[in-house]
């Protein structure tokens, strides 16, 4: 069964976004604010695509989208770190309805619309354990029928790490919450054309049966302060805590984020306390 994973990285799409701005050129300025940019590619390198790129099951396409307006030095970095990946596709798009124009690329990603896929929305400081997708397709397997029955059915890998990335390495704690939006998945019934990005990740539930799965760390959630959910007032604060060797060894074997690699990466970058 054909696997589409999807990215926006700071695409100015109109809505989605939790931050609003009145003029779409104001969200672009927003979006492409050389802070902002340089935090989320230090994010996309350290946390994102070392998960993807280590992939048990690398048969799947990740389509990462920006907008028609990327400033070219983001651009052609942004295809440096993915030259090495050949599952990822970039696709430049225009400003568009958020949930309108995420649909349309990934039902044209779909190889058939006759065959069912699977798909899974990812956001671009966020990981997923390196068995990921090979999970996806187990738990496909094995709901077998009830993927038969319904049109839409949601997959929930709901236990991983809330994680920030310093200069000194990185901090974490373990949670247990559900549709979240990072490990969350759909499979989707052959001419079925409503996608993952239909539908808001915490209201899934809502609109076809889902499975839920907690036996295993499945994601790593990025904390920082450019978090979009992270800006309203109502924010809940988390305590994290430094990882040690064992932790740093447990984060580079089920998420390939390598805390040495992080160091590196952030280095010069504030170092946060527990």
């Amino acid at each position: 069964m054909q696997v589409i994973g999807l990215c926006r990285f700071s695409y100015p799409a109109l809505g989605g976004f939790q931050v609003e701005h009145d003029r779409i050129e104001d969200r672009i300025a927003y979006l492409y604010a050389a802070d902002r940019m340089e935090e989320r590619f230090r994010h996309f390198e350290a946390i994102t695509l070392p998960g993807l790129k280590a992939q048990t099951d690398g048969d799947f396409t990740l389509l990462i989208v920006i907008g028609d307006q990327l400033p070219k030095p983001y651009h052609d970095r942004l295809m440096d770190l993915i030259a090495d990946f050949p599952q990822a596709r970039v696709v430049a798009q225009p400003p568009r309805n958020h949930r309108q124009v995420m649909a349309e690329l990934l039902n044209d990603a779909r190889d058939d619309l006759g065959k069912p896929c699977l798909q899974f929305r990812h956001d671009d400081d966020d990981a997923v354990a390196v068995t990921f997708v090979q999970r996806l397709r187990e738990a496909a397997v094995d709901c077998k029928a009830l993927l038969k029955s319904h049109r839409l059915v949601g997959f929930d890998f709901n236990r991983g790490y809330i994680a920030r990335p310093d200069a000194a390495g990185i901090l974490a704690e373990e949670t247990v919450t559900p549709y979240w939006g990072v490990a969350l998945a759909m499979a989707v019934k052959p001419w079925a054309r409503h996608t993952i990005m239909n539908f808001g990740h915490n209201r899934l539930n809502r609109f076809m049966p889902t499975v839920t799965f907690t036996h295993e760390n499945m994601y790593v959630r990025g904390h920082n302060d450019h978090n979009d959910s992270r800006q309203g007032k109502r924010v809940t604060k988390v305590k994290l805590k430094r990882l040690d060797l064992e932790g740093e060894a447990y984060f580079q074997e089920s998420f390939a984020i390598s805390a040495e690699a992080v160091r590196k990466i952030f280095a010069g970058q504030p170092v946060f306390t527990e």
